[in-house]
C-alpha cells in the first residue's frame, strides 16, 4: 500500500483493522516521522532548514513563510497540509493519520494537540481505528494546551481558548472555550 492508496483509504471512511496492510503502513510511516522529528527536535535548526525538515516529514513543499519553534511531534506525518504564514509553537502534537488541513495565516499554540483516531469501543477490537479529519479553516487561533477531536472543523477567524477541548465544530469569527469547548462569543471587526 502507498501512501496515497492510505489516504484514499482514510477519506472513503473506513476503518483500518489491527494488523491490515493500511495498519503496517501506519507503523512504517511512524517510523519515518521519528527520524525527521529526532532531527527537528535534538538540535538548533535555522528557519529555512526547519521548513526543509517539515516539507521531508509531510511530503510537500512547506511554504516559505511557515513557522515553527520546535519540539514537534508526529505519529505519521504525511497527511497533514499547512497554509503559508502560519506558525505552530513548540510542544504540538499532531496525530494526522485521519488528516489534517491548517489555513492560512493560523496561530497554533504551545502543546496543541490535533487527534484524528478513534479506536474501536469493543475491547476485542480496541486495536481496530477509525479516523476523521480536522480542518483549521484560515486565520484561526488555537491558545496553548488546546486538545481538537477527530472531524472537527473550526471556522474562519475563529480562536480557542487556551486548555480547551473542541468536540464540535467552531462556527466561524467566534470565540470557544471550556471543557467540552462552548462559544463564548462573536468577534466583531475593531
Amino acid at each position: 500500500m502507498t501512501i496515497q492508496e492510505y489516504k484514499e483509504h482514510i477519506a472513503s471512511g473506513q476503518p483500518v483493522i489491527a494488523g491490515s496492510e493500511a495498519h503496517q503502513l501506519m507503523h512504517w510511516a511512524s517510523r519515518e516521522a521519528q527520524k525527521i522529528t529526532v532531527k527537528l527536535n535534538n538540535e538548533y535548526h535555522e528557519p529555512e532548514e526547519i521548513r526543509a525538515l517539515l516539507s521531508e516529514l509531510w511530503g510537500f513543499d512547506v511554504p516559505e513563510h511557515v513557522g515553527m519553534f520546535p519540539p514537534f511531534n508526529t505519529d505519521f506525518g504525511k497527511n497533514t497540509v499547512v497554509g503559508d504564514r502560519t506558525f505552530i509553537n513548540a510542544g504540538c502534537k499532531f496525530q494526522d493519520q485521519g488528516g489534517i488541513h491548517i489555513g492560512c495565516d493560523c496561530l497554533i499554540g504551545h502543546n496543541a494537540t490535533l487527534c484524528t483516531i478513534n479506536h474501536a469501543q469493543d475491547p476485542d477490537r480496541r486495536g481496530d481505528m477509525e479516523f476523521r479529519p480536522i480542518c483549521i479553516e484560515d486565520k484561526v487561533w488555537l491558545g496553548a494546551n488546546v486538545t481538537v477531536l477527530p472531524g472537527v472543523t473550526i471556522g474562519e477567524g475563529a480562536i480557542v481558548a487556551a486548555g480547551a477541548v473542541v468536540t464540535k465544530d467552531v462556527a466561524p469569527r467566534t470565540i470557544v472555550g471550556g471543557v467540552p469547548a462552548k462559544f463564548i462569543k462573536k468577534i466583531e471587526k475593531e
